[in-house]
């Protein structure tokens, strides 16, 4: 099942050069705002807006697909804690923000969401170089 209206099932977002990896039920992708290293979206494959919307088997294999890319993440960025984000709003499409927070981190104690910052892009080889960090953690961590 697609939406027409939305972007996540149009293609257009995340951007295809962004993909990390195809989960199973969801696919991963390196978000294009860098400020907080490895910021990642999981994004549902098929049209849903609520988890109440998935088959019971549904929402047990996208918190596996969640939870495995949230483990390479904290092992590839030495994450203190990671942030787990199911909001919607914006885009009403099953996607999780997954913010590995680092020692580093200027406000750890704020969701990224509150934390004022210029947006950082990373050039196109360094953007590259992190995706293919998170393939080889993802290989290494099935």
């Amino acid at each position: 099942m697609t939406d027409p209206t939305c972007k996540a099932c149009q293609g257009t977002w995340p951007r295809a050069d962004h993909f990390i990896a195809d989960l199973g039920l969801s696919q991963a992708y390196l978000h294009e705002d860098q400020f907080f290293p490895g910021w990642t979206v999981v994004v549902f494959r098929r049209h849903a807006t609520e988890l109440f919307h998935l088959a019971p088997t549904e929402r047990i294999q996208l918190m596996e697909e969640v939870t495995l890319v949230a483990k390479t993440l904290a092992q590839v960025f030495g994450a203190r804690k990671i942030n787990y984000e199911l909001l919607g709003n914006q885009l009403p499409h099953i996607h999780w923000h997954l913010i590995p927070r680092l020692a580093t981190d200027p406000d750890p104690l704020e969701p990224v969401w509150r934390v004022p910052h210029d947006q950082v892009y990373p050039t196109g080889q360094t953007f590259q170089a992190r995706i293919e960090q998170l393939k080889i953690g993802l290989a290494k961590a099935r």
